[in-house]
């Protein structure tokens, strides 16, 4: 079935447009000449973007892992073809790669530079009961609870905590709903999320391996590409009980413009951005923590005002300070520092998984990637990259918080806890550290209410939907590609009425196996 008459506008470029529009094709029947995908910035991808270059250095803001669970974001990987070899698609290079380069990391947490036994998750008894009463509590229970509000101070060393909320980003004041969803989503990961074994990575950098071949598909498909175009308003349909959007307004290249929609169009919105505002330091300056609501934020803020069905945004983006921290890339002209690392950990480049600093002040985490980590990256040159939960605290060695320093100092301070001491002055020479600071990279995980994300077609609307990382879909956890994804194919297939929904979301909670490895892993 075609649908030529229909146009559809997707605001944002990130992974959850571009997924809709791949279904707007595929199983919307939509031309690809009538999407329009409008971009801020000049380049798509959103958050999962990673550029530079070995003379300048490259930057990835953040790493993303991937899973068999992940059943939206591999439906959609398995009809985008490879961009090396037409006759593959993306999954199959996901899967030939995880099936040559297998995960299973040797060194999950460091402390007094040495690696940690991390077999036991180091739990009380009570840290096991009030873990159970977690999963156990409705949501409505929890209500706007943060985590540290459920569990006692001394569960916050343990080794579960460090691994579970390095690998997800997790703060202690977060929503205690959250981390629930992450419990109960991620469980079979328990039993191994001290070697984090079953995660599956990308061949290269999300961008090159994911972003990259579904743009170019797109494209391909004729799909209509708006970079630098940043949309300002979306006029909906006044005096209706209905939401119907009647117009869009951008401004492009300085010049402000506007777009009539028709009621058998379509319009999808990405409300709210975890990546806005993010800034770059370098080798010899600290980012700036700008603070600023983006486009992003503030269009949501425009179309929620005075529709409480359309979410409230000030809970996400009035808190900066429960909802930022700091990424940096590293990028070695030399073999010293992967040399170290790997003798380290002893894990060989893209073996291993994040390695978290216990005694870091910064709570620090690195991840060393296998090589090349980008399309463009020549043989001799090294990409690594890592992040700090705790910015506003002094280091152990650098005596300044995280946010205040440059690249070569957070190396420096990287390098005294891993007990790189000696080789400092050759890692300086030969490596360049870019840090980058990212305000609002975990507002999703913000302590919430019901209603404060809009769903992802509001009850009434025609014509619109959000999408993105917040927009309400139960049982999904936030801070995740499936959860983007998934709300794309739920806008799509809602949208056009197709007698059709996503797959459902995996639930190792319901497998008495899942839960067996998991209760037996938490008692050891």
């Amino acid at each position: 079935m075609t649908r030529e008459g229909t146009n559809a506008y997707l605001v944002g470029g990130g992974i959850a447009s571009l997924s809709a529009a791949a279904y707007l094709i595929r199983d919307g029947g939509l031309p690809g000449a009538n999407i329009h995908i409008f971009e801020a910035l000049d380049v798509v991808g959103g958050s999962m973007e990673g550029s530079g270059s070995p003379e300048e250095g490259y930057v990835i803001r953040g790493g993303r892992m991937f899973n068999f669970s992940y059943v939206c974001t591999y439906d959609l990987l398995s009809f985008i073809p490879s961009l090396s070899d037409p006759s593959k698609t993306v999954i199959d290079e996901f899967r030939e790669f995880n099936a040559r380069v297998k995960t299973h990391a040797d060194c999950r947490l460091v402390a007094e530079g040495r690696k940690l036994d991390v077999s036991s998750m180091g739990f009380s008894m009570k840290d096991r009961l009030d873990l159970i009463a977690v999963t156990l509590c409705s949501e409505e229970s929890l209500g706007v609870k943060r985590i540290d509000e459920c569990f006692a101070p001394a569960f916050f060393e343990s080794n579960f905590w460090l691994m579970w909320a390095s690998m997800f980003g997790f703060e202690p004041w977060h929503s205690a709903v959250e981390f629930k969803r992450y419990l109960h989503r991620f469980v079979h990961e328990f039993s191994r999320i001290n070697t984090l074994a079953g995660v599956d990575r990308s061949p290269y950098n999300q961008y090159d391996s994911v972003i990259l071949p579904i743009a170019t598909w797109l494209k391909s498909q004729g799909v209509q590409f708006l970079t630098a175009a940043e949309v300002t308003d979306v006029d909906l349909r006044p005096g209706s009980d209905q939401s119907t959007v009647t117009r869009i307004r951008y401004v492009r290249k300085g010049e402000t413009k506007e777009i009539a929609v028709n009621d058998s169009d379509l319009v999808f919105v990405t409300n709210g951005s975890m990546t806005a505002a993010s800034t770059l330091g370098s080798q010899t300056t600290a980012p700036a923590l700008d603070d600023r609501k983006t486009g992003d934020w503030t269009l949501w803020e425009k179309l929620a005002r005075n529709r409480r069905d359309f979410g409230r945004p000030s809970v996400f983006d009035d808190h900066v300070d429960e909802s930022k921290w700091e990424s940096f890339t590293v990028t070695c002209r030399d073999p010293e520092m992967f040399r170290l690392i790997e003798e380290f950990t002893g894990n060989a480049p893209g073996t291993g998984a994040l390695v978290t600093i216990k005694d870091s002040s910064w709570l620090m985490s690195i991840v060393v990637a296998y090589q090349p980590h980008f399309l463009n990256q020549p043989s001799d040159v090294q990409v690594f990259w890592g992040y700090g939960l705790l910015v506003d605290r002094p280091g152990d060695f650098v005596k300044k918080p995280m946010a205040d320093c440059t690249g070569a100092e957070i190396l420096v301070e990287l390098c005294s806890h891993l007990g790189f001491v000696d080789s400092i002055p050759k890692i300086l020479g030969t490596c360049q550290c870019i840090p980058c600071m990212m305000p609002y990279i975990t507002s999703q995980f913000l302590v919430r209410s019901p209603g404060d994300r809009p769903d992802v077609v509001p009850k009434g609307s025609t014509n619109l939907a959000f999408i993105g990382q917040f927009c309400e879909q139960p049982d999904d956890t936030v801070f995740t590609v499936e959860y983007s994804v998934r709300a794309a194919q739920t806008a799509v297939f809602t949208l056009l009425k197709l007698d059709k929904q996503p797959p459902p979301v995996y639930r190792g909670d319901h497998d008495p196996r899942v839960l067996a490895e998991a209760l037996k892993t938490m008692f050891s």
